[in-house]
């Protein structure tokens, strides 16, 4: 995304807001203050001339432009990032807990790397100084199961399990384990496949393939750029396409605003350069640097084109909030509508275990689709009490855009626990939209990974 932003929108500023959805899980005084001290430490990273080589040779989609900008990128903290730590009860304790708040700054191309390693700290703060009983004892074991399982199966799948990970010692165990089941797995000819994982450190140092999709922030700061939700997801997708180009990050994330409202974009046709002069302008952002045309094509060229939807356009589907099961069956019937014939893709990438990718991958195959599995935070947090052997329950913290420009920047989601952002800027979304309250059986934002007192998962167990 922030090749896009250095493209289109290098000038827009933007706050982010950080959320713990398990506010019964506060940080400590100890957790807090090694936070402020790894924040800082931010303003040291910087990329080599091997990791750029590498995204040269690795991500052709990244154009020279970019790469030459993030050559020399530098994130500084000082001025960007305000953490503070209000105290619930004060005596003095470095055990006293409190409640963080992460305020991020700044123009949205120097600042939207945050979100990651911010959150991975916060993550590593509360499991470094407050939740402590545990150990690494047989997380590479406990990945090497799961990834076994998952590729007996026959799931394509990826690790996407950065920004809530224990710390990095556990996620580098994980692809340690996830390397030997997928090494066993070709060659004892399962089905599945280890297509990748989303962070670009791990890719390289292991050499698997650098994966990941359109996040919810673009087309977040979209709308709040143009303050029209209504086109807000077609003209997200039109300057995603003049980015990377067609066939190229072709997955795209429906549920910002609702998948019905997505779907009406959706369906709609690209603009090519040859019916510019028609161009719906409702579609432009206003002040972008420059207009959204794919590579490859030129401002001038006015040779026509196969006109497409973007439905056809994109590979496939990205599902991340609400019902699986009911999405499947909204994609068959909205693909079918379409007299779209190939066969798509559907990312699944809402809080997974083997035993739901299993199930939605029968059924995304039973209706025709070609299913994928980014799993998270059951690769990276899963760890029981060593005390005990009861579940060691994960964060749910998120950092999510807050405002652009000073507009407040919403999510809504298909799922009411997802809702992020100003309530009366989402309340008035709604009613614009049309949109239709959901609230899913399975979506408590607060027990998202279990709870204190469950038991160990089967994976436990096995890799034990």
């Amino acid at each position: 995304m922030q090749c896009a932003i250095l493209k289109y929108l290098p000038d827009v500023h933007v706050t982010y807001a950080f959320t713990n959805r398990t506010p019964h899980m506060p940080l400590n005084r100890a957790a807090f203050q090694w936070l402020q001290g790894q924040i800082e430490k931010l303003a040291n990273v910087s990329l080599t001339s091997e990791e750029l080589n590498y995204l040269q040779e690795t991500c052709p989609y990244f154009n020279q432009t970019y790469l030459r900008f993030l050559s020399s990128f530098r994130l500084q903290p000082s001025s960007q990032v305000r953490a503070t730590f209000t105290l619930r009860e004060e005596t003095g304790s470095q055990d006293d807990v409190g409640d963080v708040q992460l305020d991020i700054g700044g123009r949205w191309l120097d600042t939207i790397l945050y979100e990651i390693p911010l959150l991975a700290l916060t993550s590593e703060a509360y499991f470094k100084f407050c939740d402590q009983d545990w150990t690494y004892r047989h997380q590479e074991s406990r990945a090497y199961y799961k990834g076994c399982k998952l590729l007996q199966h026959g799931c394509i799948f990826s690790e996407f399990g950065s920004r809530r990970r224990r710390d990095y010692h556990t996620h580098d165990l994980v692809i340690q384990g996830l390397q030997r089941a997928a090494a066993d797995g070709q060659a004892r000819g399962w089905k599945g496949k280890l297509s990748g994982t989303s962070n670009v450190h791990f890719a390289m140092k292991y050499g698997i393939p650098p994966v990941g999709t359109v996040a919810h922030e673009w087309f977040m700061g979209i709308a709040s750029i143009t303050n029209d939700y209504e086109h807000a997801n077609e003209t997200a997708l039109r300057y995603w396409v003049g980015c990377f180009g067609e066939g190229v990050l072709g997955i795209a994330l429906t549920d910002t605003f609702g998948t019905p409202t997505f779907l009406k974009a959706f369906k709609r046709t690209m603009p090519t350069p040859a019916n510019s002069v028609v161009d719906d302008k409702k579609t432009l952002i206003p002040g972008a640097a420059s207009p959204p045309l794919p590579p490859m094509v030129s401002e001038s060229s006015a040779e026509s084109s196969e006109e497409r939807s973007y439905a056809q356009i994109f590979q496939g589907v990205r599902q991340d909030s609400g019902s699986p099961m009911e999405f499947i069956k909204i994609m068959r019937d909205f693909y079918d509508s379409e007299g779209i014939q190939e066969k798509k893709t559907i990312v699944f990438s809402d809080s997974l275990n083997i035993e739901l990718c299993v199930e939605y991958m029968h059924a995304a195959e039973e209706a025709g689709f070609q299913p994928t599995f980014g799993v998270g935070t059951f690769l990276t947090n899963d760890f029981v009490h060593e005390s005990n052997g009861q579940k060691s329950v994960p964060l749910n913290i998120v950092i999510k855009l807050s405002s652009v420009n000073g507009r407040p920047a919403i999510k809504i989601s298909d799922n009411i626990g997802k809702n992020t952002g100003d309530s009366g800027t989402v309340h008035k979304v709604k009613e614009t939209l049309g949109y239709i309250e959901k609230q899913w059986a399975n979506g408590d934002e607060t027990s998202r990974w279990g709870a204190a007192n469950n038991e160990a998962t089967k994976a436990d167990v096995q890799a034990n």
